[in-house]
């Protein structure tokens, strides 16, 4: 399963580009964040306590940035840990366009595996679980560069199932949005 999205950022791209760097900024627009700090210019490690239906945990994530185009794009590697929870692998690619001089669209796209409970949860409740989130924080991220200018634009889900697993999971991508912080 893949998810897609594309939000307007109400200030121009180097601005985003600076507040996803800056992990108080993303701690502070990310519901249950616990920590998160930079481990090398391009790792992250992340702690997030979730959840998604009858599954509550405190994931530990290891997160890495490769392909860094600044201020254009990046590629975001994740490994989560949930202990009992379960855990997951994803890979999240993600582009900031300009939108002339004072907009940025924001443009995500996300594939992982989750295993463990979360993989029992079911495909349904963890596609709307995820886009709640994405929802959630963009408006707090959009409302903390530029209040009342920022927007969702699309986050129409395209889904497959591969392997029996689903793919595109909660912490995944809560983790993700996190981490996108464009090492520099």
């Amino acid at each position: 399963m893949q998810q897609t999205g594309e939000y307007r950022i109400g200030v121009p791209r180097d601005a985003v580009w600076t507040a996803l760097n800056d992990p108080d900024v993303l701690a502070r627009c990310i519901e249950g964040c616990q920590s998160m700090v930079r481990t090398a210019d391009d790792a992250f490690a992340a702690s997030v306590k979730a959840k998604v239906g009858p599954v509550s945990a405190t994931f530990q994530a290891d997160l890495t940035l490769t392909d860094i185009c600044p201020p254009a794009s990046y590629t975001l590697n994740a490994n989560v840990k949930g202990g009992a929870a379960g855990f997951g692998k994803g890979v999240a690619r993600v582009s900031l366009v300009p939108e002339g001089t004072t907009a940025t669209l924001l443009r995500y796209q996300v594939e992982g595996q989750v295993g463990g409970k979360l993989a029992q949860v079911g495909q349904r409740l963890i596609d709307a679980a995820t886009r709640k989130m994405a929802d959630d924080f963009f408006a707090k991220f959009g409302d903390d560069l530029a209040p009342g200018i920022s927007e969702k634009i699309v986050t129409e889900p395209a889904a497959t199932e591969k392997s029996g697993r689903y793919v595109i999971w909660v912490i995944v991508f809560l983790v993700l949005i996190m981490a996108i912080v464009l090492a520099s």
